[in-house]
Formats: structure tokens, sequence, C-alpha cells
């Protein structure tokens, strides 16, 4: 099995974008189902990706809400059209 390069990260940095917290967590995940990082990249690759999730999921709520504004304050079901 190759060996996985690990994503180097700043666990102070805030992600630029929503796409840019994904790409990372996604990278993260990624590697930490590798097997192949040591137990101390695990704990902080974990705690990264926790950040990660708490970003992305900020940023959907802040969206959800903007759409309910949009919408007079009720959150319509999603059709396709």
């Amino acid at each position: 099995m190759p060996k996985v390069k690990p994503v180097t990260t700043d666990t102070h940095a805030a992600p630029d974008s929503y796409e840019t917290a994904l790409q990372e967590l996604e990278a993260l995940v990624q590697q930490m189902e590798s097997g192949q990082l040591p137990l101390a990249q695990l704990l902080s690759g974990y705690q990264r990706g926790a950040e990660l999730l708490n970003y992305c999921r900020a940023q959907l709520d802040s969206v959800e809400q903007q759409i309910k504004v949009l919408d007079n304050g009720v959150l319509k079901p999603w059709t396709s059209a």
C-alpha cells in the first residue's frame, strides 16, 4: 500500500471558503482511513477535522437562514425542476 503524504494544516487558520474546508476535510479523512498516520497525527487530524466540520456546518446554517429570509421566514422543501 503506498504511503499517504500527510496534509500539513494550520489548526488556527480559518478556511477561505466552504469548498476549501470540505476539500481539506476529505483529504484528512482519507489520510486517517489509510491507517498510516502515527497516533499524534491522528489526534491532530481529528481536531482539525472537527474544526472544519464546525466551519462547514456554520456556513450551511448561514445559507439556510438567508434562504428563510428570502422566503419570508419559511424554509420550503427542495424540489427539482
